[in-house]
């Protein structure tokens, strides 16, 4: 037992027809962390192919605030950090996104954030190497709160400070 024959990698091998020592993974293996079975979470779809209405991740501060780390490092460039689509990068002669507070934008599906940022649409790049899907749907909850910050009803102040806003 101490002393088995073994093959190196990428070694020579009379054996098999091919004479390659590695062998390609029997198919259907998954490697180890990479099961993904929560298709919503992983692709921002359901089962029948819709983009999930609500992202499937709870939201608390802390992803809210992860959520603005993120999307102000990735995103603002181009849409600024108030999501008007003014960015530095529209200042300098690209063109304009559509601003996250366009009543058209604030009614798509947030499986659609998700796969905008994953794959891109018209003149945004993919995001999928650079962007963590957590993070994806940290941006996701954070480009909600910018909406609501600047739509809010007063039904969304709480009861004892409505006064002080009148």
């Amino acid at each position: 037992m101490d002393n088995q024959p073994r093959y190196n990698p990428q070694a020579y091998s009379k054996f098999f027809a091919d004479s390659a020592a590695m062998r390609p993974p029997v198919p259907g293996t998954v490697p180890r962390g990479w099961l993904r079975d929560d298709i919503e979470y992983y692709t921002g779809f359901d089962k029948n192919g819709n983009p999930v209405e609500k992202s499937p991740v709870p939201i608390d501060m802390k992803l809210l605030r992860r959520g603005q780390e993120r999307f102000n490092i990735y995103c603002s460039p181009c849409h600024s950090r108030l999501g008007d689509g003014k960015g530095i990068m529209v200042q300098r002669g690209y063109i304009p996104p559509p601003s996250f507070h366009e009543e058209r934008v604030r009614q798509f599906p947030d499986g659609h954030f998700f796969d905008v940022i994953t794959h891109g649409i018209r003149n945004m790049p993919s995001y999928k190497d650079q962007i963590p899907i957590a993070d994806r749907w940290a941006i996701i909850a954070y480009i909600r709160a910018l909406e609501r910050s600047q739509n809010a009803a007063i039904e969304d102040v709480p009861p004892e400070l409505r006064k002080s806003i009148r």
